[in-house]
Order: C-alpha cells, then sequence, then structure tokens
C-alpha cells in the first residue's frame, strides 16, 4: 500500500472511531451506520480492504427471516472454540453498516484483527456487496415477500443473487434451504460448493398451505409444485409434476439436531448456523452443546422477567413471520398459560411503510388462542380493523383493547397479565426497540 493511501486509510478509520465515540457519548444513537458512511466517502474502496484481512475469511447471512439468530448462534458456537469475529450485531445490513461493524475491530491504521467475520446482509444488497468481498460462504436461509414498499417479487431477488454468486471462485460454500423452492433451483444452477440444510420430520408439517404463501410454483418451468407437506409457507417437501425439479437433498437429517429455541423458524435457523459450523470444521458434538445452551437474540423468543411476570417478545414483521409467531405461541400454550397478547404495529422505515401485509396473516388463528388482544403503535387502527374482522368470525367473545400510548398499552397488557402466566408481544421492528427500552430501561440501538 502506498504512503498516500496508508494515510487515507487512517484518517478514514480516525474520522470513523471519532464519530462513533461523539454519538454515543452525546447518547445521539448506536452509531452503527453513520461513522461507515463517512469513513467510505474519505476511503471508498474501505469494503473490501477490510474484508481481505479477515484471516478464515468472511461469512454472509441473508434471508428474509432469521438472520440476526442465526448469526448470533453461529458466532456463540465459533466463539467458544475461541475465535475472534466480527458481526453486525445491531442489525445494521446496508454497505455502510457493514463498514462500521468491520471498522470497529479495526485499529487507527485499518489493522482488523478477527478470524471470521460473520455479516447479516440485507437482500437487496447482496449483488452490490459481492463486487468488493469475496466471502469463504453464503448462507440463504429463505426468501418471503416483505417490505413491499422496498423489495420485487422472489424471483427477481434469486435471479440477482444467481447472477451476482455465479462468478465467485468455485470453492466458495454456498449453504442453502433445500426446502425453499426458489433457493434450491438456484443452488442447482450454481457452479460452486453448494450444501443444503432443510426438515425431514413430516410430523411438523402444516394441516394445509397457508393463504400468504408465496411460491408455489415450479422456479425451473413454472407448474403448480406437488407438496407431500408444507413445513412454513412455501417451504416443505416438494417436487414438480411436469419438469421433474425436486427439492434438494439436505446434508443431514434434522431429526438428530438439538433445538432450544421455540417455533419450526428456529429449527431452521439452527441448522443454518450448524451446517456452516460443520462446514469450517467444527465437530457435531461442539455445535450440539452450544444450541443446548443457546439464549435467543433481543426481540427474537427473547424472554424476560417484568414485575415477576414472564414476557416473551416475538418479533412479527412479515406475514410467514407473524403467522409462524402466531403458529408458536399456540404451541407454548399447551405448555404455560398465556391470557393475555400485545400487537404493536409501526410503519416506519425499518419495518416498511406499507403495512397491507397484516391481510395476509392468519389472525383468526391468534383471535382463536381466546386471549384478551391488546393493540397499539403507529398503525393501532390498522391492526384494530384487521383483528376486528378475525373476531368477527368467531362463535365466542375474545376482549381487544385499542391503546395508542405504547407505556400505557404495555402495563395494561402486564396488569391483565398473573404472575404464573406469560404475556406475549408480537411487535414489528421498530417496535420491538421501543417496548425492549420500555421494559428494560435501557436502548439496544
Amino acid at each position: 500500500m502506498q504512503l498516500f493511501d496508508r494515510i487515507r486509510l487512517g484518517v478514514a478509520v480516525a474520522v470513523a472511531k471519532t464519530v462513533t465515540a461523539t454519538v454515543k457519548a452525546l447518547r445521539l444513537g448506536a452509531a452503527s451506520v453513520l461513522p461507515g458512511e463517512i469513513a467510505r466517502r474519505l476511503h471508498p474502496r474501505l469494503l473490501p480492504l477490510l474484508c481481505s484481512q479477515v484471516r478464515h475469511g468472511v461469512i454472509l447471512i441473508v434471508g428474509t427471516n432469521g438472520k440476526t439468530t442465526t448469526s448470533l448462534l453461529l458466532r456463540t458456537i465459533l466463539e467458544r472454540q475461541s475465535a475472534k469475529i466480527t458481526h453486525n450485531a445491531t442489525g445494521a445490513n446496508l454497505i455502510n453498516g457493514l463498514i462500521t461493524a468491520l471498522l470497529a475491530d479495526a485499529n487507527l491504521f485499518g489493522t482488523l484483527n478477527a478470524d471470521y467475520a460473520i455479516l447479516e446482509v440485507d437482500e437487496n444488497i447482496l449483488p452490490l456487496l459481492l463486487k468488493d468481498c469475496r466471502p469463504r460462504a453464503i448462507v440463504a436461509l429463505n426468501l418471503f415477500r416483505d417490505q413491499l414498499d422496498r423489495y420485487g417479487e422472489v424471483d427477481t431477488i434469486s435471479r440477482r443473487w444467481q447472477a451476482a454468486i455465479a462468478p465467485l471462485p468455485t470453492d466458495t460454500a454456498i449453504i442453502l434451504n433445500a426446502d425453499d423452492p426458489t433457493l434450491s433451483h438456484l443452488g442447482q444452477q450454481l457452479p460452486q460448493k453448494v450444501l443444503y440444510f432443510g426438515l425431514s420430520e413430516p410430523e411438523l408439517y402444516l394441516d394445509e398451505i397457508p393463504h400468504a404463501v408465496d411460491s408455489i410454483y415450479c422456479p425451473k418451468c413454472g407448474a403448480s409444485l406437488d407438496y407431500r407437506g408444507v413445513y412454513l409457507s412455501h417451504l416443505g417437501d416438494f417436487s414438480c409434476p411436469s419438469c421433474g425439479f425436486r427439492k434438494s437433498q439436505p446434508a443431514f437429517h434434522s431429526h438428530d439436531w438439538p433445538q432450544i429455541l421455540i417455533g419450526v423458524y428456529n429449527k431452521y435457523n439452527t441448522l443454518a448456523a450448524g451446517l456452516v459450523a460443520r462446514e469450517v470444521g467444527i465437530i457435531d458434538g461442539e455445535i450440539f452443546e452450544t444450541v443446548h445452551n443457546f439464549k435467543a437474540a433481543f426481540g427474537r423468543a427473547e424472554e424476560l422477567l417484568i414485575d415477576g411476570k414472564k414476557v416473551r417478545i416475538l418479533l412479527s414483521k412479515n406475514p410467514v413471520g407473524m403467522n409462524e409467531t402466531i403458529r408458536a405461541v399456540a404451541d407454548m400454550q399447551k405448555k404455560e398459560k398465556s391470557s393475555t397478547t400485545l400487537l404493536v404495529l409501526n410503519d416506519r422505515i425499518p419495518d416498511g411503510t406499507d403495512v397491507s401485509w397484516i391481510w395476509d396473516v392468519d389472525t383468526e388463528k391468534l383471535a382463536r388462542l381466546g386471549t384478551t388482544l391488546v393493540i397499539c403503535g403507529d398503525r393501532v387502527y390498522d391492526m384494530a380493523l384487521r383483528l376486528q374482522y378475525s373476531l368477527d368470525d368467531l362463535s365466542f367473545p375474545v376482549k381487544s383493547i385499542v391503546e395508542p400510548d405504547l407505556k400505557t398499552a404495555i402495563q395494561t397488557a402486564l396488569d391483565r397479565t398473573a404472575p404464573d402466566e406469560t404475556l406475549h408481544i408480537l411487535p414489528t421492528y421498530s417496535a420491538m426497540l421501543e417496548v425492549r427500552e420500555i421494559l428494560t430501561g435501557r436502548k439496544i440501538l
């Protein structure tokens, strides 16, 4: 590196670290994006320079749902092996957020000290990121419709991914969800080393395909897929009667793997993290031990004790995610008492400004649980209307409480939760951050 470039790099790093310290000292936010934005302007080639320094490689985690839990579990597994990990734990998953996370572990000379970088990546920026980063592995968890104001259909995203991944070195590990037809087909088109994870547990099949399903047509020929069973949305055991396309073969049987976190979606997250860990050389016994002791990421089936009562926060930010959350709540009701559920619907930039997705959620199943429903958020009346249509279909009364003020809504829900019961809170992303701040008294971002 020439002297001028070294000076330019040093200035970019120093300014970024100064901005980070200032923002945090003044409590203006988490400083998870701005430092990377400024540093990138000062040194446009900063991202590839940082990525190239990671000793054992960069691991990218992409997908609509599950990135944070999968990343945290994988990080925990590797750290138990004494690996030094860089991770965008705040969830800032655009380019500037990734640079900020990498800079946090770099010294003033721009030297990065990391064995692995585990980076959660927004679906739309993966092709852009791959122009500057040559990852050791890419993990694709799923593709669902999400934030209709920002994203296109899943097949459009998949085509962009294929075009960006295909030129990568053939020894790049591509780890895909075999149960997702779009991703299974993607893997079958790639020249790289492709490994699959998926479920092999028919007892987890849904009774029917959800009406909010995204992709039940063959990505190869367009015919309707035949499903032996569906685990989650359009994820399942499928084949095409027209062209012969079928589910790819997973690397191992899912019933042999442990699961601590609730929900079928977390089974997928566990399998994905476990397959990556195995690929980088961690033995199954070490992986299983970590899984058994793993705690949920913030807001992702996270459990808190508030005023002596158990509170479980279940992030619900799109139709598939919320349907699975409702399914998890229903399953937990078989094991623990729960008389109250709090729903918080926001429409801010992190959530997506189009909330029409709530009409694709099977809220009738939530209403049938028979709990008191407390409704809040920026779009409280939109959610209240959706739930009212659900309640109208029921032959027994379910109480709903509309409360626009979040602090009051939380207190109302807590007051209606007995000491031996669990309060379930189903918030969108920005709402989840607000809920946690109120409950714990501190910000996380």
